[in-house]
């Protein structure tokens, strides 16, 4: 024991030498990654002083400033096949993805990205200004981003443009491997915002939409109905969302909706208020209210400065209307009675054609989001309204809206979803019936255990792990908790599918059972060293397989917990620095970016870490994991663990096979550090093992008397009992006969 121990001291030793040089790694500097981008580039008038606009359209030799909503520029140049003294011409549109679209990626941020299209709608060149992905950052090379926007280049704008496969219609596109989620995200944002841009400036056509008809309906119905059938919507921003103190209440809480319906507008304006509306609006014309409170006012600084109500935006897909002070009516007089406490009120007019109240449109409100560094950035927050479909004639028209890019990823990856929720249902069933599978099993034949157990280990690294790459991991909790803290997204949590179903079975699971039945069933990393040591047992060195010493394991236990809180502080300050510091978690390069991708270091790292586990159970589990600490502390709340005798405070035969050393020298079992490969449950039942059993069945032997079964609590049922249940059972059976 003493030549093993020095042997994995050794092995240990140095792989956390290895792994404290790998988080001491230099960082690789990132050209765009959470880069600082001018004020200007982000909302002034001049984009193209801020930005390399001619790098995404190289015809160019002049922009003009931002116009039009959504905004894009304008470049002009010389054509291709136009004489050299030729004058300029219109060659294309540059454009800011955040100015069109604003759909987060895998880090609950968007990818800022540069894009240009020509005059036939054909896109000239994408290039990321800055993206906030920790894992192009650690692990995959942001080259791995670049070529993938580069893909786009040469593809119409209003192309069906698709990751993976194409097909019907549609363009197909090669993913980011190990980056999916993000490539999802950029591919829609490139597409949404080349396709908007387009049919604004009437490069892609759409059917017009017939005008609004609406049903003679006119009733007077109260604030509550109004709101109940959705005539009425409610936009509320709280404080914490922009980073102002919440003592003083909601940043801003506004009710709004539509006016030129009958029953709408006399609601709320009563009936002279509202025939004298409907008087002063011209065709093509429409009347929108609002009443708000809150800390601030719907109004805006743009107001005081030029009539501007710069704060509002009324957005209908693809256009934006904003308001002037010609656009403003006094509302002095709200009718219903249970209208609900207000500050402002307006009526504001729409004087556009293109807006249709028929379509679903959305009331927005701008605002400098401030974080908790002070830095100040733009947030858009919106409500989405579309007129009760009884107000109009024919109901709702057909819209097709884009889908989110999670619901997308759900969709092309629902067989790879249906055999994976099944892989942890019938994982959990199985574990769930443990009392009868420990029954039929003794210590050393116990089929029923390790050979589901087998398989479930082979699944979830093969399947799990190299295929579907979800391996939960501690960069994800501290996701959560960085989220939790500043502003919570669940797209972002729902755009990768196995990771957010493994989590929640995660959750339920460890408050039910403990850290062992994820950690010691499923995991993907744990099951492959448990692999690993099954192949050292095949191969010839099971005599040199062995466990630390238990007070050596005691100390080196609690390793993992210090890089748990010590991740988790870190995350708190620098999330970059925090993601490079997790590469102490070998599941990265091990699943999701491949060992063949990572430098020499890595190589090193993984094979330590599967070589000592050819001689010893699960020892990065045991000592370093930072989930599995992570998972210890929510499990010490568990409601079922394992059972124990009174004779386990004096009897070590459990402790003796325990691979995963958590059963202490007074018989207590820890549960935090337990794996759950009920080794120590098969020996609760087994006569032929557990030594209160054993003795007691030799003495029956012995004595002659009956061998009863094996209680719940772990003993033979005394014979008495037995007689006694016998005896009440006869006088039941005789009458039954009678």
């Amino acid at each position: 024991m003493n030549s093993y121990f020095q042997v994995f001291s050794k092995w240990f030793s140095g792989l956390c030498a290895l792994m404290l040089a790998i988080c001491l790694l230099p960082v690789a500097q990132a050209t765009v990654y959470d880069a600082e981008l001018p004020a200007g580039l982000m909302h002034g008038p001049d984009l193209c002083a801020h930005a390399a606009c001619k790098d995404v359209m190289p015809q160019a030799t002049r922009f003009s400033q931002r116009m039009g909503s959504p905004q894009y520029v304008q470049a002009f140049g010389h054509p291709a096949n136009a004489a050299a003294n030729s004058a300029e011409q219109l060659v294309g549109y540059v454009f800011l993805s955040t100015d069109v679209v604003d759909i987060p990626a895998y880090s609950g941020k968007p990818v800022i990205t540069l894009i240009g299209m020509d005059t036939k709608g054909i896109i000239t060149g994408v290039r990321v200004l800055k993206h906030s992905e920790p894992i192009l950052l650690a692990g995959i090379p942001e080259k791995a981003l670049l070529d993938f926007i580069g893909q786009y280049i040469g593809q119409r704008g209003d192309a069906k443009l698709e990751i993976g496969r194409g097909g019907d219609g549609s363009v197909g596109l090669d993913a980011i491997s190990g980056a999916t989620v993000t490539a999802i995200a950029e591919n829609q944002v490139i597409s949404r915002s080349a396709y908007e841009i387009g049919r604004q400036v009437g490069i892609f056509t759409t059917a017009a939409r017939p005008p609004a008809r609406f049903t003679p309906i006119d009733e007077r119905l109260s604030w509550r109905k109004l709101q109940d059938e959705g005539a009425i919507q409610r936009l509320v921003i709280p404080a914490a969302e922009v980073g102002v103190d919440p003592a003083g209440g909601d940043y801003i809480d506004v009710y709004f909706g539509y006016l030129n319906t009958p029953t709408l507008g006399k609601s709320v304006l009563g009936e002279h208020g509202y025939q004298r509306l409907m008087q002063d609006l011209r065709p093509d014309e429409h009347a929108i209210f609002l009443i708000a409170r809150g800390q601030t006012s719907f109004k805006g600084s743009g107001f005081v400065r030029g009539g501007i109500y710069d704060r509002l935006q009324v957005r209908q897909d693809p256009q934006s209307f904003t308001f002037r002070d010609t656009d403003y009516l006094n509302l002095y007089h709200v009718e219903p009675g249970d209208v609900p406490e207000f500050k402002e009120s307006a009526i504001f007019i729409i004087r556009s054609a293109s807006f249709n109240p028929a379509w679903p449109w959305s009331m927005n409100i701008l605002a400098n989001k401030r974080d908790a560094n002070g830095v100040k950035s733009f947030a858009r927050f919106e409500q989405a309204y579309w007129l009760p479909e009884r107000y109009l004639e024919g109901g709702h028209p057909v819209v097709v809206t884009a889908k989110p890019a999670w619901q997308l990823i759900w969709q092309g990856q629902w067989w790879q979803i249906g055999v994976f929720v099944t892989l942890l249902a019938v994982t959990a069933l199985l574990y769930s019936q443990r009392d009868r599978l420990v029954r039929a099993s003794t210590r050393r034949h116990k089929p029923w255990i390790s050979r589901p157990r087998l398989a479930i280990w082979i699944i979830s690294v093969g399947f799990v792990g190299f295929y579907l790459k979800a391996q939960p991991s501690i960069t994800q909790v501290m996701t959560w908790v960085h989220s939790l803290l500043h502003q919570w997204r669940w797209e972002l949590f729902l755009s990768d599918p196995f990771i957010f179903l493994s989590w929640w079975f995660i959750i339920i699971t460890v408050l039910i059972w403990g850290r062992g039945f994820f950690c010691g069933w499923l995991c993907p990393f744990g099951s492959l060293q448990h692999l690993m040591l099954k192949l050292g047992s095949v191969i010839g060195l099971k005599r040199f397989q062995g466990l630390l010493p238990k007070r050596w394991h005691d100390r080196l236990k609690w390793v993992k917990y210090g890089v748990f809180f010590a991740l988790l502080a870190v995350s708190l300050v620098s999330m970059e620095t925090a993601e490079h510091l997790a590469e102490i978690e070998p599941f990265k390069t091990t699943f999701l970016v491949g060992v063949w991708n990572r430098s020499w270091p890595f190589w090193i790292f993984i094979g330590g870490i599967l070589v000592l586990s050819l001689f010893s159970e699960r020892p990065y589990c045991k000592y370093i994991c930072p989930l599995g600490a992570g998972l210890a502390l929510p499990g010490r709340f568990r409601l079922f663990g394992l059972k124990r005798k009174a004779e386990c405070t004096s009897c070590h035969a459990c402790a003796a096979g325990c691979g995963s050393h958590a059963i202490d020298s007074a018989g207590r079992i820890d549960q935090t550090e337990c794996m759950l490969c009920l080794d120590c449950m098969v020996m609760y039942y087994d006569d032929h093992a557990c030594p209160p059993l054993v003795q007691e069945r030799k003495r029956r032997t012995n004595a002659g008397q009956a061998l009863t079964r094996i209680g719940a609590d772990g003993y033979f049922v005394s014979l008495d009992s037995l007689r006694d249940s016998l005896r009440s059972a006869k006088p039941q059976q005789g009458g039954d006969g009678a």
